[in-house]
């Protein structure tokens, strides 16, 4: 990369990352890659969470500054927030997910309106999530009062047209995925040993919260066709959520229990995601789909659905194997296809790991955020300067 250049008259650049939750997910995830590599001599990052949580720990365990609002009320949330700021006084507020949105920009306003310092905010639009006509309203109230929206994908862009949020430039930035941890991560040695899968039996594997826009209603559903063509394969389904119960009642009302492990949380995703044959994700809906790049990067084949900002990633039959959502036999076909075909399956594998490093390092995701923030910064300065 080119090297950056002067910063911004005034010295660091000072940003408070808002996140609506703090409990674990992708834009958590997002925070925390950005957080461990923002350069800390140019920028001086805290966060703020709008609830606790384990995401929020693990970045405050980087040495980051961190401070957690739970208040569930919106307006005593704003009030809060902006108290802090005008402790702070951000050159840059960044926002993420819809409820900082709401919050994060109600408070920038708060403090323009006492004639206090208002930071320049920037918003990313992490979620695929269809909001309610009076939630579309109310982004479309505060958009022009955003100074700039980021976009994880092109389809997040055409979801902020969808919604006719104007007044406000959009920006795609890709999420990007940390080499350094997952490039030459050594697989689990110890999965097949903890949940007794035999040796030389194949696994496939879903990392994803168990909520019912991930699809592993669908994967279910495809895993007796999977086991028709590969009997001794293992689907092993990673993470928490909502449906947990139900998907295990799933996998029995099927047959399939005894080829289906539910882990539940983990907390050495990438040696897991290292151990599998195949990765799969069967969303019905997804922004980017990190987990998919985490397994290319980790020279995984990948099987995912036709959604979102995958296919972005994705180009079917070359980097991975695209199939339509809510499809359990062209779900089952495709596994099936790779767990047989080997040779099929490293080509892709291979071409996968090489579109994530030309394309979504997290390196290239940082530099064009900490664009974002010198631009900010120097917006944010020059009103100080108008105002004096």
């Amino acid at each position: 990369m080119p090297p950056r250049g002067p910063l911004p008259p005034g010295g660091p650049v000072r940003v408070v990352e808002l996140l609506a939750t703090g409990t674990n997910g992708g834009a958590q995830e997002h925070v925390y890659g950005l957080l461990s590599r923002l350069d800390r001599e140019r920028y001086l990052p805290t966060v703020v969470s709008l609830s606790p949580g384990s995401a929020v720990r693990r970045i405050a365990a980087l040495g980051v500054p961190t401070l957690v609002l739970d208040e569930p009320d919106d307006a005593i949330a704003v009030g809060a927030l902006a108290a802090h700021l005008a402790d702070v006084r951000p050159d840059v507020l960044h926002n993420h997910m819809y409820r900082a949105e709401l919050v994060g920009t109600r408070a920038a306003i708060a403090l323009g309106e006492i004639g206090k310092r208002r930071p320049y905010v920037i918003s990313t639009v992490h979620s695929s999530r269809v909001r309610s006509p009076e939630d579309r309203a109310e982004l479309r109230r505060l958009t022009p009062c955003i100074d700039l929206l980021v976009a994880v994908s092109h389809a997040i862009v055409q979801k902020i047209r969808h919604e006719e949020r104007e007044g406000s430039p959009v920006r795609l930035v890709y999420n990007g995925v940390d080499l350094h941890r997952y490039d030459h991560q050594e697989p689990c040695c110890t999965l097949r040993e903890e949940y007794g899968i035999e040796e030389g039996a194949p696994i496939v594997g879903v990392v994803a919260r168990l909520e019912p826009e991930k699809g592993h209603r669908t994967l279910l559903d495809a895993w007796p066709q999977v086991l028709r063509s590969v009997p001794t394969a293992c689907l092993i389904v990673v993470g928490e959520g909502s449906l947990l119960t139900e998907l295990v009642w799933q996998a029995r009302e099927l047959g399939i229990e005894r080829r289906v492990i539910f882990t539940g949380r983990r907390d050495d995703i990438p040696a897991v995601t290292a151990a599998l044959d195949i990765a799969v994700l069967p969303s019905y809906r997804e922004a980017q789909g990190m987990v998919v790049l985490e397994a290319m990067a980790l020279s995984r084949p990948v099987v995912a659905t036709n959604v979102g900002g995958i296919p972005e990633m994705i180009e079917d039959g070359v980097s991975g194997v695209l199939v339509p959502p809510h499809d359990p036999d062209a779900l089952a076909a495709a596994i099936a296809r790779l767990l047989l075909d080997h040779p099929l399956a490293d080509t892709i594998a291979r071409n996968g790991h090489d579109v994530v490093h030309e394309r979504f390092s997290i390196e290239f995701m940082v530099r064009a955020v900490e664009d974002a923030y010198d631009e900010g910064a120097r917006a944010a300065r020059l009103r100080d300067a108008i105002a004096v």
